[in-house]
């Protein structure tokens, strides 16, 4: 079999049928398809999670551990301005994120690993996880039993990442990425003519004010050493240019890596909320919601991944990351319920292949699919040990 061959043909077939949060039936169907092909049992959760479950035959005195590894397989409502043969077939949604390559090295893995089952004893369960970005999915899976139900020790999450040379690793100790907290926010005026402000009142003004005293909250009440993020990415109001809205909603995120940041951020956006509507005689409904939390690795986890990435990879090639990140991965769920942590395989070559995640032309080096599959293999073994 040629590997690479296989796992390019998986990830365009995947790439051409991206499904939304939730609705990857499709997808998830192929998954388990080629799950099966390979002699791998499986299962599934919340209608679109694939679990598979391999178990190794080599007998062991000691107590057997399992070793979860883990892809998501959900898109993005984007629309695709790409021109290559396996572009989207479905007309708005787009593998803007590389869960296609994913999902694509875990299967991988789960080839290469199906042919192993006399050198290693324990199980080794593939998950295929479903809403990664509505920041869903894992939660799900968790009160549904993925980990429980075959008593993971041990998770490993794998991401296909643009900042990261092909042939490269990334890891990182400790807090890896941020917690994602969403807000919305709707502030209630008084319809009315826009040539008689004074008999109306103007909800598009108050919302202006808002936003603006926002920005001072990281820069002013949160200490400068502390990593925080407060993000308007939609505004809404109004209908015409001669009418003074009656409400305008204002939607964002705040991302941080400690609860006390999270709570005083949270703190303070509600007061400045309520000073500034109370000075307009405006009400205001507000929302906060928690989305995932911060993701921090486990550090026997990371020294092991590092040791088998640096042998499969060499030294010069594993890059230990200096900073986190400010955007989430509800990856860090599993991580609150047992130790991992979360890889990334580069993929960028080029100007094509290093497009950010989220973007309408992001594409990937498919020649890092092989070598991530084997990365993987290794780390399930090496954790099994």
């Amino acid at each position: 079999m040629n590997l690479f061959k296989t796992l390019q043909n998986i990830r365009r077939t995947i790439h051409k049928n991206p499904e939304l949060s939730t609705k990857e039936y499709k997808t998830a169907d192929f998954v388990e398809k080629i799950l099966k092909e390979n002699g791998i049992k499986t299962y599934r959760l919340c209608k679109t999670g694939v679990i598979g479950i391999l178990e190794g035959k080599k007998k062991s005195s000691k107590k057997t551990k399992t070793v979860a590894l883990r892809a998501d397989l959900d898109a993005l409502p984007i629309q695709e301005k790409n021109n290559h043969s396996y572009k989207s077939q479905n007309p708005g949604v787009m593998h803007a994120c590389g869960h296609d390559g994913n999902t694509t090295i875990l299967l991988g893995a789960a080839m290469i690993l199906a042919k192993q089952t006399e050198n290693f004893s324990g199980k080794v369960q593939f998950v295929f996880q479903p809403d990664e970005e509505t920041a869903g999915g894992s939660e799900k899976l968790i009160e549904n039993g993925v980990l429980s139900k075959n008593k993971v020790d041990s998770i490993v999450g794998v991401h296909v990442s643009p900042w990261v040379k092909t042939g490269q690793v990334a890891l990182k100790y400790g807090a890896m990425m941020a917690g994602v907290d969403k807000f919305v926010i709707e502030i209630k005026g008084l319809l009315g003519h826009g040539a008689y402000p004074h008999l109306s009142k103007d909800p598009i003004v108050a919302a202006s004010e808002y936003v603006m005293s926002l920005q001072t909250i990281v820069s002013r009440i949160i200490n400068p050493i502390e990593p925080a993020v407060v993000t308007v990415g939609k505004i809404d109001g109004g209908t015409q240019y001669n009418i003074i809205a009656d409400k305008v909603t204002i939607v964002g995120t705040v991302r941080t890596f400690s609860l006390k940041t999270r709570e005083l951020i949270k703190k303070e956006m509600i007061k400045r909320l309520d000073g500034i509507c109370k000075s307009y005689s405006m009400e205001y409904t507000f929302d906060y919601q928690l989305l995932n939390s911060p993701l921090i690795n486990t550090v026997s986890v990371v020294d092991l991944c590092l040791d088998t990435a640096k042998k499969c990879y060499g030294d010069k090639n594993v890059v230990l990351l200096e900073y986190p990140s400010m955007g989430g991965e509800d990856f860090a769920e599993y991580l609150k319920v047992v130790k991992g942590a979360f890889v990334y395989v580069g993929t960028a070559s080029n100007e094509k292949t290093s497009y950010p995640w989220h973007h309408e032309k992001f594409d990937m080096d498919e020649t890092a699919l092989p070598k991530g599959a084997e990365l993987m293999a290794k780390i399930a073994l090496a954790i099994l040990k």
